[in-house]
């Protein structure tokens, strides 16, 4: 799982209650392993431009959408591997790159321009970043992850995702994993990856606990909660003067 470079596959996403959690894990849990990760902290730097282009996009997009992320899993240092990763999705399915390379070597790259190596996917990476025009980073999402696949479908991948939250400030792998959280406390996003049908064991489950598939962007709710309260900013009192906050 770790050394997956190349990914193509549908993804389809759940809003779960623990309760429903509780009672899909004693359904599957017999089916699942945990993957290379297990439990971690997962911490995604998007990456866009000056004017959310890539997000804009991708919440008024029908049949592709197309995101740049730098990815850790726990608070990274200079010397961490990082995953630098395109993502794209086309007629609802996924499609991957990613790049390995320590946090500085990153670093180095989107602030420089500077590939850390030559490679078939680090090129298609380097073309997208050209073709945008030099992107930046723009939000950090973090979550809590618990990630599990099945030893005889190695293709079929969950993952399940709490306290999911963002930043647009200290927009680095290397600060920490604070920030906004985005969905009700007790609900995990199920995000449930596969490269062809689901097996019949799952989609029964499922079905059994009233866990329905939806629609959750981290990144594009991210953006939604932060262009709005900068449209609608905070209005405090003290001593009878008005001050406006723009959050």
């Amino acid at each position: 799982m770790a050394a997956t470079c190349i990914f193509k596959r549908i993804e389809k996403k759940y809003l779960l209650s623990e309760k429903q959690y509780d009672a899909l894990l004693c359904r599957i849990g017999s089916h699942l392993i945990p993957d290379a990760y297990g439990r971690s902290t997962v911490l995604s730097l998007y990456l866009d431009t000056p004017d959310h282009r890539l997000i804009r996009n991708s919440i008024e997009a029908v049949d592709y959408k197309e995101k740049l992320r730098l990815r850790s899993y726990g608070t990274a240092e200079a010397s961490s591997t990082v995953f630098l990763e395109l993502k794209k999705k086309f007629d609802g399915v996924v499609y991957k790159r990613r790049a390995a390379m320590t946090l500085a070597e990153a670093v180095r790259y989107l602030e420089q321009g500077s590939k850390p190596f030559e490679s078939q996917i680090m090129s298609e990476i380097d073309w997208a970043m050209r073709l945008y025009g030099g992107l930046k980073p723009a939000m950090m999402i973090a979550c809590e992850r618990e990630a599990w696949f099945d030893e005889a479908h190695p293709d079929l991948r969950l993952t399940f995702d709490r306290n999911i939250r963002c930043r647009e400030n200290e927009l680095r792998l290397d600060r920490g994993s604070a920030g906004i959280v985005l969905l009700p406390e007790q609900t995990l996003l199920l995000e449930i990856k596969t490269a062809g049908a689901m097996p019949l064991w799952l989609a029964e489950a499922l079905d059994a606990e009233g866990i329905l598939p939806g629609r959750f962007s981290k990144y594009g709710t991210a953006y939604t909660r932060t262009l709005q309260e900068k449209k609608h900013p905070v209005v405090t009192i003290q001593g009878g003067i008005k001050h406006v906050v723009n959050l």
